[in-house]
């Protein structure tokens, strides 16, 4: 599920509630009955949500604690322009040995999150599902979840380091939220092309190599040109097993390539990107040429 904040600032108990929320709900009109269910956790007897002023202070928050997060196994989570992403989570929960975090009234789940803190966030990723874990003791469990990140639910602007967290929630209403467990990247898909023509060409003629760096536009479901950015030109001559850099050159227009090298021997050219902090490393498929 995901969650985005539309006011320019909530705070305390109040501002929980306008942000746990499924996807399909406009942010804001949120309970803890609405994370509890789609959780398939029983909601509080009372219908009220844990976050209102009159019981925000009521019910108490389940004590556990969030420890060993891991999205994505570590790696960059790298979003296309229009398909979800399901990210694999591991995390460690510690309880007391009273609660059965295996139970029906009770549930956690992984989380990442744009901004200073979890309850401020200004987008945050829930799991669809609640995680499911395994006791390793009486006060430690095992738990893995997934989830799914949206492209339709991403500002280009987003592209960057995320936070991790976890949120765990009881059928009497309590709810946790735990941020700063680590960070994760949450990238824009690169694509990169090449072409070297003349094919064939004699030797000592002009080989023009040609090509385009461009990554996902999250705004239109579409990939853009990525405009700027150094693209190494690399060789691997026929019989080699590495590629060797020929020379650096920057994209230009619609993240266009282009530059010209001297035909010597027969072999396979490609652009290579060393990636940025919002755009992963990616590698042109090589564009073998016969030198005659």
């Amino acid at each position: 599920m995901r969650i985005r904040a539309t006011v320019a600032a909530v705070t305390g108990a109040l501002a929980l509630s306008a942000f746990v929320v499924p996807a399909a709900q406009a942010a804001g009109s949120a309970s803890h009955a609405d994370v509890a269910k789609a959780w398939g956790v029983t909601a509080s007897p009372s219908g009220k949500s844990a976050f209102s002023a009159t019981t925000a202070t009521a019910v108490a928050a389940p004590n556990v604690t969030f420890s060993n997060m891991k999205v994505n196994k570590s790696k960059a989570i790298v979003v296309g322009a229009t398909a979800t992403v399901s990210v694999p989570v591991t995390y460690t929960l510690t309880h007391p040995a009273s609660l059965d975090v295996t139970s029906d009234n009770f549930a956690s789940g992984p989380l990442i999150y744009v901004g200073t803190t979890v309850t401020s966030a200004t987008n945050t990723f829930i799991s669809d599902d609640p995680g499911t874990c395994t006791d390793a003791s009486t006060t430690v469990a095992n738990c893995t979840a997934v989830l799914k990140v949206s492209p339709a639910d991403l500002l280009n602007s987003e592209a960057g380091t995320w936070k991790e967290g976890g949120l765990a929630v009881t059928s009497a209403g309590g709810t946790k939220w735990q941020g700063d467990l680590g960070t994760t990247k949450v990238q824009r898909l690169s694509k990169l092309t090449v072409n070297a023509a003349p094919e064939p060409v004699k030797k000592g003629r002009t080989i023009t190599v040609t090509g385009a760096l461009t990554r996902a536009d999250w705004h239109t479901g579409k990939y853009t040109g990525y405009v700027g950015q150094p693209v190494k030109l690399q060789f691997k001559k026929k019989g080699a097993s590495a590629y060797t850099t020929v020379k650096t050159i920057k994209t230009t227009t619609g993240g266009a390539l282009k530059t010209t090298v001297t035909a010597s021997v027969d072999g396979t050219f490609r652009y290579s990107f060393a990636g940025t902090t919002t755009t992963p490393a990616v590698s042109a498929t090589g564009d073998y040429v016969d030198v005659q």
